[in-house]
């Protein structure tokens, strides 16, 4: 399996909330850490056909960027990335509809039993890291530094601050507007379990949106709004966002690569996924470009402004890997 990517994030934002049509290219062996010009991997076969993937917009960079640089080695397959939020991609994927589902998050319960009944069986890869970020327009000069404890009393569900000096009274009398992942985004279900105890539970009274750049908009045109996504997309905003530390207990921690990979970022570092189903990977060229993607995890996760697998992460993918490859000889 092979991961590659060369789609920059900072360069194409707005083609990762709509379908993106990209050529592919062959893949196959290598190993789960190569960072090789165009990718490792491949059968040295001409492949063909098509490869569907939908669901999370913050995979969705990944998937982009991992279709751009296969591209270069199969120019005949078409991969196509479109972005439902994590939960609507496995609906679609556990009726059959896609190859692979992107998702920034676990397959839950109730999504697994859907799979089971339409007879869908599937593959799970982690394919890189991300840190939920808290983000602040660049007119805020107060909130350097949030508390976990803080973040559930905005954002548990019922809740009624709507000032910033409700959150600390050292905060000035600044209205309070949030932004979000609608309630399809698997970064939503991670935030709501991490920060208010239970997955899915919120207050409904903020602007949501399964496309991160409309949280973008959002809050960097309103001096008191507060929102939170993927990592990338605030690395790629930075020059209109400030981002929030956050104190999960032991001080306060910026997300960073480092951060987010020694687990020091708490609790909001989370692992990323790419979900391929076995009647996809039948496919030929299916196949060929889950193995593309896992085996360039590094160099897809750099260009699209990811954090990388750390070396146990690496290991777990690399013996994923070799056991698909062996059940698909």
């Amino acid at each position: 399996m092979n991961i590659s990517s060369s789609l920059r994030r900072a360069k194409a934002p707005l083609a990762l909330t709509a379908a993106v049509m990209l050529a592919a290219s062959a893949c196959g062996g290598g190993d789960a850490g190569s960072k090789g010009d165009g990718g490792e991997g491949g059968n040295g076969k001409e492949l063909s056909g098509k490869v569907l993937i939908d669901g999370s917009s913050t995979v969705a960079p990944l998937s982009s960027a991992a279709s751009e640089l296969y591209a270069e080695k199969q120019s005949k397959v078409q991969v196509t990335v479109a972005t439902s939020g994590t939960g609507g991609g496995f609906k679609k994927f556990c009726v059959g509809e896609t190859d692979i589902s992107d998702a920034s998050r676990p397959i839950k319960d109730e999504e697994i039993k859907t799979c089971e009944q339409n007879g869908i069986k599937y593959e799970q890869f982690a394919v890189a890291n991300d840190a939920l970020s808290v983000v602040v327009s660049k007119d805020n000069t107060w909130a350097t530094c949030l508390t976990t404890e803080q973040l559930k009393k905005v954002w548990e569900p019922g809740s009624k601050v709507n000032n910033w000096n409700q959150i600390d009274p050292k905060f000035p009398n600044e209205p309070l507007k949030l932004f979000g992942p609608g309630t399809d985004s698997g970064t939503f279900d991670y935030f709501t379990d991490e920060i208010n105890g239970e997955e899915g539970a919120s207050r409904t009274d903020y602007s949501g949106s399964e496309d991160d750049n409309v949280i973008v908009t959002g809050v960097s045109g309103t001096k008191g709004g507060l929102g939170y996504f993927g990592f990338s997309y605030f690395e790629e905003n930075k020059d209109k966002l400030k981002v929030v530390a956050v104190d999960g207990g032991k001080g306060c921690v910026e997300p960073s690569a480092q951060a987010t990979q020694d687990g020091t970022y708490a609790p909001l570092g989370r692992q990323l996924f790419i979900y391929p189903s076995d009647a996809g990977l039948k496919k030929p060229q299916v196949l060929d470009f889950v193995e593309f993607y896992v085996s360039n995890h590094k160099k897809i996760a750099e260009d699209a402004q990811f954090i990388p697998l750390n070396a146990q992460q690496e290991k777990d993918l690399q013996a994923a890997l070799d056991k698909l490859k062996a059940a698909a000889k």
